[in-house]
């Protein structure tokens, strides 16, 4: 029997101990997993765990019988020094916790590795989806050529009410805040902050290489109006929040979180509520898209229970199919040197724009501004550009994925 630990006892530890009391001797490894702490500074009055409640991390930290622990505390302190201290002692840790993966990946996995244990974080993309995993294993074969996903369910159901049902930003958070889709301060996810940590996870996996997520430039959708929205209708399009990796031929990448106006015919325009999906581009493989629900309570549990499986599975001979390789140079390529499709709205007119830049094509919905949509141009150029153009209010990319 392997002896484990729940640290932190939220929406999703609670989840975890769950899930493992549920299993029964019929369930993978279903017999070989028990919780025999559960770490919260709280008080709780349920009978079931009581015996298992510590407010001590020395309590886990040096019993020997505890071989893994699942760090679902989330922040980076004291999860941080926690998970630290424990890998030190060649134990185990399994987290759903994004913050912590993408601030201190390299140097945890690091330590894991040095000490025989394993440092595992499938729940901390997309909830309960399996891509962290798929990418370790089962694309080896292939280069990763780009990565694109809706990473962030809130935004994700904040859009698809503003199209589905024509609600300004403001009435559609509201409602996302009224079902417990979005924090009171909802500042992380409709500015792009939850996103852009994912992304950098999924980068630095699918290259090898840490990918700090300050340096991927983030913009969130707390500017898409109506206005946007029926401008992407009009081109049979959608808008999304898109967390979006390629790798250049100077092995760099290319990395944004931004609002894209993706086509109908791109399977992520149909990815709609609080659901996630990511898809990935292999040069042998093509396309493939992971889609599930980004959190959630069990979803993202099963995933960390998966994680403690896949620990308890290897506890004498442990597998480090993951390390990031670190640089003291920046691996983000200059983002003005990227070719994308743009629309931009303004209030100048159609003359002054043709003469700034070569081809457009106008795209007529109201009155009183502008808007034309600029193929294949470098983000510098656009912006310079731009700088001529009278009363620029909006530039959304189009998402293309290769």
């Amino acid at each position: 029997m392997i002896k484990t630990a729940i640290m932190g006892f939220g929406t999703v530890g609670s989840g975890v101990y769950e899930i493992i009391r549920d299993m029964t001797s019929a369930d993978a490894a279903g017999d070989e997993i028990e919780v025999k702490y559960i770490l919260d500074i709280r008080d709780f009055d349920n009978e079931e765990i009581k015996p298992l409640l510590t407010k001590n991390f020395d309590d886990i930290l040096n019993d020997n019988d505890v071989k893994i622990a699942a760090e679902v505390m989330g922040g980076l302190h004291p999860a941080y020094e926690f998970t630290k201290q424990l890998l030190e002692q060649g134990k185990s840790v399994v987290t759903s916790n994004k913050e912590l993966v993408a601030t201190y990946g390299p140097e945890l996995l690091e330590i894991a590795k040095k000490n025989n244990a394993m440092y595992l974080f499938e729940a901390s993309v997309g909830g309960g989806i399996p891509i962290i995993r798929p990418m370790t294993v089962c694309t080896k074969a292939n280069d990763i050529m780009a990565v694109a996903g809706i990473l962030n369910g809130t935004t994700n159901f904040i859009l698809n009410e503003m199209f589905t049902k024509g609600k300004d930003f403001t009435e559609a958070l509201s409602d996302a805040q009224a079902k417990g889709y979005a924090e009171k301060n909802p500042a992380a996810d409709v500015e792009g902050h939850d996103a852009c940590r994912k992304l950098a996870i999924l980068a630095s996996m699918a290259w090898g290489k840490y990918v700090n997520y300050n340096d991927i430039p983030t913009c969130g959708i707390t500017d898409i109006t109506s206005r946007d929205v029926a401008y992407a209708e009009k081109m049979s399009s959608v808008i999304k929040l898109i967390g979006y990796a390629k790798m250049n031929e100077e092995g760099k990448i290319y990395a944004s979180v931004s609002p894209m106006i993706v086509s109908e015919e791109n399977i992520l325009s149909d990815v709609n509520g609080v659901f996630n999906a990511v898809m990935i581009h292999g040069n042998y493989l093509g396309d493939a898209v992971f889609y599930g629900k980004g959190a959630g309570k069990l979803p993202t549990a099963s995933a960390v229970v998966a994680d403690i499986l896949d620990c308890s599975r290897h506890i004498d001979v442990k597998k480090h199919n993951i390390l990031w390789e670190c640089s003291d140079e920046n691996i983000i390529a200059d983002s003005n040197e990227q070719t994308l499709t743009f629309l931009v709205r303004c209030t100048d007119s159609c003359e002054n724009i043709e003469n700034i830049f070569d081809e457009v094509e106008f795209v007529s919905l109201f009155n009183d501004e502008t808007a034309f949509v600029i193929r294949n141009v470098k983000r510098g150029k656009l912006n310079a550009g731009l700088e001529k153009i009278n009363g620029v209010i909006h530039a959304l990319g189009v998402l293309d994925f290769i």
